[in-house]
């Protein structure tokens, strides 16, 4: 009995050892079996991460610009004779400015592939089909306004960027409107809105401004990249431009009296919004000298002197621009038009991006 006893418990743990085998081998093929499907099996494309906001709308403003250069080169191929005419001449200025606005909107490399696919409407001009002015200064108009709408809620630097494109796509197309002798639908972004006690952002800031003066710190901070310190800057120079409007009333013709005393209403509207800013943020306070020095080329041409410092007060907002948020953003976007408006009336270039200091000359080239 023992014999027999032992001889089977040895077949059985030989079959339970084979049956363990055959299930490992199994196993191991219905493995490698699984492994190789999925191997042949596609995997899905990943979807691409949404770009940032700021990226999305400098890909816009990029194509959109090109779009429009290619539209105004139609426009002057299909000119013909009137190439010499006022409205060819804005049209002119527009493709100049646009090209600026395409190099500046670029990625680093400026290689074809820096800006969105291409739309019908930005194929190479050969191809692009001549629109009348109206229709040019209308897409002008347009482009602006999106612009200066992204420029509210992007990034810092791409904010300043997308203003100043905006500011000069505006005028532009009120260029063209003059020169066609039509007339453009109504402005798609206000200008400055009255200031002091009765614009809405100074009576924003005046209900947080005693809160906001009691929790600033006794020493302001030197950074003079700071929002604080660039609503310093733009505090003294509206002092400065109304000291200059002042003096300037007297000196000017009856024709530029005129819109020279409107101007300078904006401007002390304006010191008082940046005033009352400047505290809810805790800037440094611009003591108010007593006067500026008058040079002679201001008392022998006040209008092309007060057309170099309007010029001159478009870094500054340029900074607000980049420096601010929400309301506050609103507000220098609007007051760089303004700026930009008055430098143009007296003569004086706002420049292809009004608000940004460019070196043209170190932008890349179109692809």
């Amino acid at each position: 009995m023992t014999t027999w006893s032992v001889v089977k418990d040895d077949t059985q743990e030989n079959g339970r050892r084979r049956r363990h085998f055959r299930y490992a081998v199994f196993s191991l093929a219905a493995l490698l079996v699984l492994s190789l499907g999925f191997v042949l099996i596609p995997r899905e494309p990943q979807v691409p991460p949404t770009p940032p906001f700021s990226e999305q709308a400098r890909a816009s403003a990029y194509s959109d610009a090109l779009s429009l250069r290619a539209a105004g080169l139609a426009f002057e191929r299909a000119s013909g004779d009137a190439r010499s005419g006022p409205q060819a001449a804005a049209v002119n200025r527009a493709v100049t400015l646009l090209t600026v606005h395409a190099r500046a909107l670029m990625l680093p490399g400026g290689s074809a592939a820096s800006g969105p696919p291409a739309s019908p409407a930005s194929s190479p001009p050969a191809a692009a089909a001549a629109p009348s002015a109206s229709e040019l200064a209308g897409a002008l108009q347009a482009s602006a306004a999106r612009r200066l709408k992204d420029a509210e809620t992007a990034d810092g630097g791409m904010a300043r960027l997308l203003a100043g494109a905006g500011t000069a796509q505006l005028l532009a197309a009120e260029d063209i409107a003059k020169a066609a002798g039509i007339a453009l639908a109504a402005a798609p972004v206000a200008d400055i809105p009255d200031a002091g006690a009765h614009s809405p952002t100074a009576q924003a800031t005046d209900k947080s401004t005693a809160s906001a003066a009691a929790s600033c710190p006794a020493q302001p901070p030197g950074d003079g990249t700071s929002l604080g310190s660039a609503l310093a800057s733009a505090v003294a120079a509206e002092l400065e431009l109304v000291y200059a409007y002042q003096a300037a009333l007297t000196r000017l013709d009856a024709g530029s009296a005129v819109p020279a005393s409107g101007f300078l209403a904006q401007h002390q509207d304006l010191h008082g919004d940046a005033e009352a800013l400047g505290r809810a943020s805790c800037a440094p306070a611009v003591p108010q000298p007593a006067g500026y020095p008058l040079s002679q080329a201001f008392l022998a041409a006040p209008a092309t002197a007060l057309g170099a410092l309007e010029a001159g007060s478009l870094p500054v907002y340029g900074d607000l621009v980049a420096l601010s948020e929400g309301s506050g953003r609103a507000w220098a976007i609007s007051a760089l038009q303004s700026a930009a408006r008055r430098t143009l009336h007296w003569g004086s270039p706002p420049g292809t991006l009004p608000g940004l200091v460019l070196a043209e000359s170190e932008l890349p080239e179109l692809p």
